[in-house]
């Protein structure tokens, strides 16, 4: 059981860490200087991170649960 628990913690990182760098690839396709104001270049580049991981964990947490809700399928029958 406790290995269990590993490697399903070992899969929730990995997915973490591919997504986030999924999302960080995609929203590099924005152009988002023209939404940037003068001197706030560090503001925005936060704004960046945050966004990529938020959006990245979000896309997460939806496959891991998919994978998990697919798993209990077959207590149904």
């Amino acid at each position: 059981m406790v290995e269990n628990i590993g490697q399903e913690a070992i899969i929730q990182l990995i997915s973490h860490l591919f997504f986030i760098g999924v999302t960080f690839f995609a929203l590099q396709a924005l152009n988002f200087d023209k939404l940037i104001r003068k001197n706030r270049v560090f503001q925005a580049r936060l704004l960046y991170i945050l966004l990529t991981i938020t959006i990245g964990a979000s896309v997460s947490n939806f496959f891991l649960d998919y994978l998990y809700w697919s798993r209990q399928l077959q207590f149904l029958f």
